[in-house]
């Protein structure tokens, strides 16, 4: 019993007044993939004809067992006195297998049938994470003062995006999930698949969190190839697959941060930017400081420009000053940083805030309003 594939011209021709019944399947369209047709008696009979239109697959079954099977588009004479001729295309080795082996358990169908299978890509299918998922930031990275490594900012993600898929094992298609059914639809299959998706794409993005990729959270949007090539190399999707469908196209829409994780990257931003302009201010003081020892006016010239402009910085190098020189003296000054907190705070043992240096002749005060070396008015 097989197909035997019709003359283009038998379409149209008297020939087509010859076929006992003319067996065929209108468009599955996005949202049908598997649809049973059969005759009225449930018999397809000798020199019946059998269409398949592109982008279908088309398994012919009699009690439970594969007939013949095609995945090329064309109109065929059903003979049943004929061998299986699996005009297959890419299915081939598929198709054999069925015949030789597939079963419903068992079960028998009592009638012959045409399934038609939706060969298409199916599109438009959404899916988003229910929850926020961790996801390792290294475009944000925390530097460990102990030790001199980085590590990522930790942050919590809400992903949202659409997915495309394509039956590629109709053998197993059926026999996991739509056996013989009269129509099996994509909505008796969404909810398991989007959770199934949604699974692999959190073990996506642990990988690309990690430190061999180091992809920005808010480049996800713009790393699909990425995305997938990972999603493929490791199998993460291998449920569906087992059930003879594969991920095809897989696009993130957007990429949202919880309230708590824009506080973090809030709070990291601020805390760079300060320890930026500290870092900026120390060292036009110390090029100051240079230029003052270097002033052919003498140093009371070059002291008071710095003076004024640790006035200018709102007396961020007066506690520049007072630190450098409580290192001199070994009384010692310690920084800690912490830009996830966003906390900078500056320790010493022995405050020298009441140290004061003459303008004049540059010597240093302990206390008191006049210098102790030269008299000037501190």
């Amino acid at each position: 019993m097989g197909l035997i594939k019709a003359a283009a011209s038998a379409v149209s021709s008297t020939l087509k007044d010859q076929w006992k019944e003319y067996i065929k399947c209108d468009d599955l369209g996005n949202d049908i993939l598997m649809k049973r047709v059969s005759t009225p008696n449930g018999i397809i009979s000798k020199d019946s004809a059998i269409q398949v239109s592109p982008g279908q697959i088309a398994i012919i079954f009699e009690n439970g067992k594969v007939l013949d099977a095609t995945a090329e588009e064309g109109i065929y004479t059903f003979d049943q006195s004929a061998s299986p001729s699996f005009f297959a295309g890419q299915f081939g080795g598929v198709f054999k297998e069925m015949w030789t082996r597939f079963t419903y358990n068992g079960g028998t169908n009592k009638e012959q049938a045409v399934f038609y299978i939706n060969g298409k890509e199916i599109m438009d299918n959404k899916f988003g994470t229910p929850a926020p998922v961790p996801f390792q930031d290294w475009s944000h990275p925390i530097p460990n003062q102990m030790t001199g490594a980085m590590s990522p900012l930790r942050v919590d993600v809400k992903c949202f995006g659409k997915y495309t898929f394509k039956i590629a094992d109709p053998a197993a298609f059926m026999s996991k999930i739509a056996g013989t059914a009269e129509e099996y639809k994509k909505d008796d299959l969404c909810d398991q698949m989007r959770s199934e998706v949604i699974g692999a794409f959190q073990n996506v993005l642990n990988e690309l969190g990690n430190s061999s990729h180091k992809v920005p959270v808010l480049e996800l949007p713009s790393s699909t190839d990425e995305i997938k090539k990972t999603m493929d190399e490791k199998v993460f999707d291998q449920p569906i697959r087992d059930r003879g469908i594969n991920l095809v196209g897989f696009v993130v829409e957007s990429v949202t941060l919880d309230e708590e994780s824009n506080k973090k990257i809030d709070n990291y931003e601020l805390s760079s930017n300060s320890f930026m302009q500290q870092g900026t201010l120390t060292g036009a003081y110390a090029q100051a400081v240079q230029d003052a020892a270097k002033n052919e006016g003498g140093a009371a010239n070059g002291f008071m420009g710095v003076g004024m402009m640790n006035m200018a910085s709102g007396g961020v190098m007066g506690g520049v000053v007072n630190s450098n020189q409580a290192n001199q003296t070994n009384q010692g000054a310690t920084q800690n940083y912490d830009p996830y907190q966003n906390n900078n705070k500056t320790t010493t043992n022995n405050e020298s805030s009441s140290n004061k240096f003459c303008a004049n002749c540059g010597s240093q005060s302990s206390g008191g309003n006049f210098c102790t070396n030269c008299g000037t008015k501190l």
